[in-house]
C-alpha cells in the first residue's frame, strides 16, 4: 500500500529516472496509468475501431518498457504523444499494404477472364464494394484454420511464426494452410463469378 502511495506522488521524471535506474515496471505501469485516456483517445482519433485502438495500447505500453531506457525523455506526455501517434501511423500503413496486398492477389485478372455484365455497368467504388464482398464470401467457405491464417498473414501483417504463435499450430501447418487455403479462395472466387 505504502509503495503505491508513493508510486502516485512521483513527478513523471522522478518515475522515469526510478525505471532506468531499477528496471521495475511498477515505473512505467504508473506512467501508463496516468496517460491511458490520452494514449486510448490519440488511437481512437487515428484508428476509429475501439477494440483495435486497445491492442494498440497495449503495444505502446510493451514498447515503453523497451524503448525508455534508451531515450532521455525530458517531457514524458509530449513524447508519449508522439509515440501513440507513430505507432498508429504505422498500423495504418501496415493495414493498407495488406489491403494492397491482398488485392493485388485477389484482383489480378486471370488470363482470359471477362467480367459478368453486372460487373461491367458498375463504377469503381461499386466494383471495390462487390469484389470485397465476393472476397469475404469466398474466405467463408475456407476451413476456419486456412481462414485465420490467411486472415492473420494477409490483413494483419503477421509472420509466419507470428500465426504460429496466435495459432497454436506448427510453422509446418501455418505455411500449409496459407499455401492451401489461397489456392482454395481463388477457386472458390472463381465459383461465386462464374455463378453471377
Amino acid at each position: 500500500m505504502f509503495f503505491k502511495q508513493k508510486l502516485t506522488s512521483l513527478s513523471d521524471e522522478e518515475l522515469l529516472l526510478r525505471y532506468k535506474e531499477s528496471g521495475d515496471k511498477a515505473y512505467v505501469g504508473e506512467l501508463f496509468k496516468r496517460y491511458t485516456h490520452i494514449v486510448f483517445l490519440t488511437c481512437m482519433k487515428y484508428l476509429k475501431d475501439e477494440l483495435e485502438s486497445e491492442d494498440v495500447a497495449m503495444q505502446i505500453f510493451e514498447k515503453l518498457l523497451h524503448d525508455l531506457p534508451r531515450y532521455e525523455v525530458k517531457n514524458f506526455k509530449y513524447w508519449l504523444h508522439t509515440v501513440v501517434r507513430n505507432q498508429c501511423l504505422l498500423e495504418l500503413a501496415k493495414k493498407k499494404r495488406a489491403k494492397k496486398k491482398i488485392e493485388e492477389w485477389k484482383y489480378k485478372e486471370q488470363p482470359g477472364e471477362a467480367e459478368t455484365p453486372e460487373v461491367m455497368g458498375m463504377n469503381g467504388v461499386e466494383k471495390r464494394e462487390w469484389e470485397l464482398n465476393q472476397l469475404e464470401e469466398a474466405l467463408k467457405q475456407l476451413g476456419p484454420e486456412q481462414r485465420r491464417c490467411l486472415e492473420l498473414f494477409y490483413l494483419q501483417q503477421k509472420s509466419y511464426k507470428e500465426v504460429a504463435e496466435l495459432t497454436g499450430y506448427s510453422l509446418k501447418q501455418v505455411k500449409s494452410y496459407i499455401q492451401n487455403g489461397k489456392r482454395n479462395l481463388k477457386k472458390h472466387l472463381l465459383q461465386l463469378q462464374t455463378n453471377e
